[in-house]
């Protein structure tokens, strides 16, 4: 794949999407290299499982792809923070960024610099970077507003605080993923119900949308053993697109056993109606 890249690229000079996901690894330095040095108009770009790219890769997208949107590094775990922070300081429009097992690379500096720099940014993957914290975290609630999508499944240094922020900054925040963050307790489960309520106007004077679509409409909290079926319920009562009913799975819980008491209203309707159903008035 790497030579193939490497006579290629300078021939595709106005390539905007690109997918060199691999099983095996075999990208180098070198094919990421002409990548950005021919095609400046690149948006999409697709790196996952190159594990064999340093920093040297980063560097030159930094400076060749400045116009990228969506990049997906997960897995490519020799990256560093350094290289992540230079990245996010020429790549300002990137929206959509996996960055799921880079271990090295997602940390709280790196984390800054994005949120400093990439305000546009909607959807972001953390899953199993263990470095991140709360003081990254928070940077991304402030600086980037739009956030829509967060995974912090394994970010076990993350405490409620990172979810307090995410609740009072990113209203339009659909998606949270949480799995294995064992420090999140209630705290952290009632500010998300009551960024429901603050925002609760904004919802109902916009035009152009239904009750359901809006806020939360998928919370992963499953291993989080702290918590307690009210607060987790409260979300659920918040949000009605989060589901725990067969087929629209969207609240998930598993590992936490305590929390079996916790339905969604759809739940409760089919519960109320089959009783109906069972015991008919005479």
């Amino acid at each position: 794949m790497n030579n193939l890249v490497l006579s290629l690229a300078p021939k595709l000079t106005n390539l905007q999407t690109l997918v060199l996901r691999q099983d095996k690894p075999q990208l180098l330095d070198n094919a990421i290299e002409t990548i950005a040095n021919c095609c400046h108009d690149l948006q999409d770009l697709d790196l996952s499982k190159s594990f064999k790219l340093s920093d040297h890769s980063l560097y030159a997208l930094a400076h060749g792809c400045p116009n990228l949107v969506k990049l997906n590094i997960s897995g490519c775990s020799a990256f560093s923070d350094t290289a992540l922070v230079y990245l996010a300081s020429f790549c300002r429009k990137i929206k959509y960024l996996n960055l799921c097992g880079c271990v090295k690379a997602a940390s709280d500096e790196a984390l800054k610099a994005i949120g400093h720099n990439c305000n546009q940014l909607k959807s972001l993957n953390l899953g199993w970077c263990e470095q991140v914290g709360d003081a990254g975290v928070k940077c991304l609630a402030y600086g980037c507003p739009d956030l829509r999508a967060l995974d912090l499944c394994g970010c076990v240094l993350i405490t409620d605080d990172s979810v307090v922020a995410l609740a009072n900054n990113c209203l339009h925040l659909r998606s949270l993923g949480l799995y294995y963050c064992q420090n999140i307790t209630d705290k952290a489960m009632y500010s998300l119900a009551y960024s429901r309520v603050k925002n609760k106007r904004e919802m109902l004077t916009s035009m152009k949308n239904r009750y359901e679509d809006e806020g939360l409409m998928n919370l992963n909290v499953s291993q989080c053993t702290a918590l307690t079926p009210p607060a987790v319920q409260a979300v659920c009562d918040s949000f009605p697109a989060l589901h725990t009913c067969s087929g629209r799975h969207s609240l998930m819980i598993s590992g936490c056993l305590n929390l079996t008491s916790v339905h969604c209203a759809c739940t409760v309707q089919a519960h109320q109606a089959a009783s109906a159903f069972s015991h008919p008035a005479h």
